[in-house]
């Protein structure tokens, strides 16, 4: 299929994967300024929010039932609102209400991530493409290009409100783009009474494999400002520049990714990222100036890039397809724990011992994937 008709079958999900993109990257490359305006250190931060994934883990669980219910508006509705709710955290005017605002901030972002993966997969299998590196290559960008010019607003001293509703207003203008005449996600309601309804083990250990992949992009997501700022005395736009390096190079590699996984085998590419992905958060733990810091997210991005994409599209073609959509949520269900608990994890393990260990930590999980993948085949062979 040409390029175009490509780009154009996965639109909706672009656009959504593109949206949110948007409003974490500025979230991240604002995240030293709202620690600022809330005046408390890491560990506080972390606890604060600790608070996103709680609301994000029951807008996951909730998310089938809500996208079968609201048929072909569920994508744009969800994204819609994930857009509108990162106005908020910048909007609060005492401590106390920044944990409600993250929690809306997590609820629409974890309704929309089911739906968009579940969309993505619907289309690639319908149409017989390979999506998923591209709908996240879109995401990668957005949050590069949010990153990056919410530097620019630092600079300019905006305040967080400003940058983060600005911010807000353009990720609403990609969730129109959502919109298609009919964008209903097929097999989001539960299955028929005496049908095989069984998921099995493949949505748990690729949601596992998720997990770390996602993981490992938010410690540089949320907290490569505050290293690059904090523990090497970096500026605001070097700060800004750490999860833009990053999300530039995991949205490049995403978008050579199409062809790597069928010439060396998807199992392969997931084992051979995380040792990549290890090796780029051991030198940005190591890092004594930014520049260093920048290379290892460099060398992060390019090794992270296609884990979750692979895991992703793996466990919605190994899967049959009147399972396919509950098994891709399942999947999502269980990565994002990483997507959401990871940043105050990290934050709780950056109080206590610096956020040099924070890195070290995110590497030692990446090898772990070296044990999931080869699991995760066996699987697979097994379930034929």
């Amino acid at each position: 299929m040409h390029p175009r008709q490509t780009l154009q079958a996965a639109r909706p999900a672009v656009a959504a994967f593109a949206a949110m993109g948007v409003v974490w990257g500025t979230f991240a490359a604002v995240l030293p300024d709202l620690k600022t305006m809330l005046a408390v250190d890491e560990a506080r931060l972390g606890f604060l929010l600790l608070f996103t994934p709680v609301a994000a883990v029951t807008a996951m669980l909730l998310a089938p039932m809500a996208g079968h219910r609201l048929g072909r508006i569920a994508l744009p509705v969800s994204t819609g609102a994930m857009a509108l709710a990162f106005a908020l955290p910048g909007q609060v005017p005492a401590v106390w209400l920044f944990p409600l605002a993250m929690m809306c901030c997590g609820a629409a972002t974890g309704m929309t991530d089911v739906l968009m993966n579940a969309r993505t997969a619907q289309i690639e299998n319908e149409r017989d493409l390979h999506l998923m590196n591209l709908t996240h290559a879109a995401y990668s960008f957005g949050y590069a290009g949010a990153a990056l010019l919410t530097g620019l607003l630092r600079g300019w001293a905006w305040s967080p409100g400003w940058v983060l509703g600005v911010m807000a207003a353009l990720a609403f203008l990609l969730a129109m783009g959502t919109w298609e005449r009919d964008g209903r996600i097929h097999g989001l309601g539960r299955p028929p009474k005496g049908s095989r309804s069984g998921l099995g083990w493949l949505p748990l250990i690729g949601g596992a494999i998720i997990l770390i992949a996602f993981l490992t992009e938010n410690a540089a997501e949320s907290w490569s400002a505050l290293h690059i700022e904090q523990t090497l005395g970096g500026s605001p736009s070097e700060g800004a520049m750490g999860p833009a390096v990053l999300a530039l190079t995991m949205g490049f590699a995403r978008l050579a990714g199409h062809g790597v996984a069928a010439r060396i085998g998807a199992f392969r590419l997931l084992r051979g990222g995380a040792v990549v992905a290890a090796i780029g958060a051991l030198i940005a733990s190591q890092a004594t100036i930014p520049a260093m810091a920048h290379a290892g997210f460099i060398v992060m991005g390019v090794g992270a890039a296609l884990i979750s994409p692979t895991a992703f599209s793996l466990v919605g073609r190994l899967v049959p397809a009147e399972m396919r959509a509950r098994a891709v949520a399942r999947a999502t269900f269980y990565g994002y724990f990483g997507y959401f608990f990871g940043p105050p994890a990290l934050g709780f393990i950056a109080g206590a011992f610096g956020l040099r260990a924070a890195f070290v930590f995110t590497a030692l999980m990446l090898l772990t994937i070296l044990a999931l993948a080869p699991l995760m085949e066996r699987v697979a062979r097994r379930a034929g």
